[in-house]
């Protein structure tokens, strides 16, 4: 594997990199986005499939309405733990008057001196 310190090569990893994120349990679901989708992990490999039943299109979208039905409880949970905690830690907003002085940082500005 090659290392690129300046990032070039990202948009030949980002499919792989999406496949990854999407492929993983979420923390607050349990489940990954693929099951949330599409009700299932993708196939990987070339493991010879298992000769079994499968269910019925009413039973399969009773159970994705149920999976889809907890992730979204629980991400709307978790949506909300992050905003209380966030909330906590959020000082009131100064409010500024025309004609007030203030100090600004130039660190992240670009300028130049004009002789």
């Amino acid at each position: 594997m090659i290392h690129d310190n300046q990032q070039e090569q990202w948009p030949e990893w980002l499919g792989t990199a999406e496949f990854a994120y999407n492929n993983k349990t979420h923390t607050r679901t349990k489940v990954s986005p693929f099951e949330v989708n599409y009700g299932q992990h993708p196939r990987m490999g070339f493991k010879m499939r298992k000769k079994e039943r499968y269910e019925g299109a009413i039973k399969f979208m009773e159970r994705m309405k149920k999976v889809q039905g907890e992730a979204k409880a629980a991400l709307a949970k978790a949506q909300k733990d992050m905003k209380l905690y966030a909330d906590r830690h959020r000082m009131e907003a100064v409010e500024y008057k025309v004609r007030d002085l203030v100090l600004l940082s130039t660190r992240d500005l670009k300028w130049q001196m004009i002789r």
